[in-house]
């Protein structure tokens, strides 16, 4: 796990701390562990290799986004506007694809219409001060009404079939999907541990002011985090728009949910400055396969609803207890 703090010297009076810290890293994997082991015994076909394929498949999308989110929420912000960036940028691709005749004609427009709703969140954020909760929020609906604006309200079709291949195409046994969340993982992993863009993001989201006063360009970061999580939701918008042959206005609602859930379950603090690349993708998994199980289970909709929302609230309150060291119910009016 990375942290925004220097680590500290060894000490033998210091040993418990450091294996609290070791256990609270190791949380989120064996969590997941646990979870695989459960549902290997005890949901029918869970283990199958056809599902596992088709677990991986699935968690693709949230997988994607969330290497981006992780970087947002290291910074001590959050984006809510996920969803609806994947929506508009599917149908922009999807229309210009349409009206064009040419692949990369739409996708370079499905890319451009998502980095730009991602610079818009970071100026507003950066330059404007507005909270990001709020600023997010109001975009998530800007975004969602001019997907639908862009589409009149239908979905779009895509009449170029070698389009598809980037959803349902193959290499190596993989769908093209599952590539490119791979992709993103080891980009924005090496991003994250090897590059001082990484470190900076880090630094200010453990503390913003002490970032600025040792020359760290805050203004800009923020832009450009919000920047990347706008341009990797487009990505998506198109490879779900190439999985289900068209650009849909109405698709991806409360997407941005499960894609926070899955970085705090991996250990991403909602207080900035701690992020981990493989903690996301543990996190990731989680999710995925208390997703897969419940509709191998033939769970209602309605439950499921349930269960995501437990489970984030869960997330939010070990992240509390990670990083606090008290119980939540313990210290209201106290911090």
């Amino acid at each position: 796990m990375t942290h925004a703090a220097p680590e500290t010297t060894d000490s033998p009076s210091r040993s418990g701390p450091r294996l609290s810290r070791l256990i609270a890293a190791a949380g989120p994997m064996l969590v997941l562990l646990a979870l695989l082991s459960l549902l290997a015994v005890f949901v029918p076909d869970f283990a199958g290799v056809r599902n596992i394929r088709g677990l991986i498949l699935s968690v693709s999308l949230v997988g994607m986004i969330a290497t981006t989110m992780m970087l947002v929420l290291a910074l001590r912000e959050v984006d809510l506007s996920v969803g609806s960036i994947v929506a508009l940028s599917g149908v922009v691709a999807a229309t210009v694809i349409a009206g064009s005749g040419s692949v990369w004609l739409g996708v370079l427009a499905g890319l451009g219409a998502g980095l730009a709703v991602g610079v818009f969140n970071g100026v507003v954020v950066a330059k404007l001060k507005v909270n990001s909760l709020i600023a997010t929020l109001a975009t998530m609906e800007i975004v969602r009404g001019l997907a639908f604006l862009t589409s009149e309200g239908e979905a779009v079709s895509i009449p170029q079939e070698q389009f598809y291949a980037l959803g349902s195409g193959e290499f190596l046994g993989l769908n093209w999907p599952v590539w490119i969340m791979v992709g993103c993982f080891v980009v924005f992993g090496l991003v994250l541990n090897f590059t001082v863009f990484g470190k900076n993001v880090l630094a200010i989201g453990g503390n913003p002011e002490a970032a600025r006063l040792a020359g760290v360009p805050v203004t800009r970061v923020r832009i450009i985090v919000f920047a990347l999580q706008g341009l990797v939701a487009g990505l998506a918008g198109i490879v779900l728009a190439a999985r289900i042959t068209s650009g849909q206005p109405n698709t991806s609602l409360g997407l941005e949910l499960a894609v926070i859930s899955a970085c705090v379950l991996g250990g991403v603090s909602l207080s900035g400055g701690v992020a981990s690349i493989l903690g996301v993708l543990i996190g990731v998994l989680i999710m995925g396969a208390a997703q897969n199980a419940l509709n191998l289970l033939d769970v209602p909709t309605f439950y499921q609803y349930v269960v995501r929302g437990g489970i984030l609230l869960l997330a939010v309150i070990a992240d509390r207890l990670r990083h606090s060291g008290t119980p939540a119910w313990l210290s209201f009016g106290g911090r």
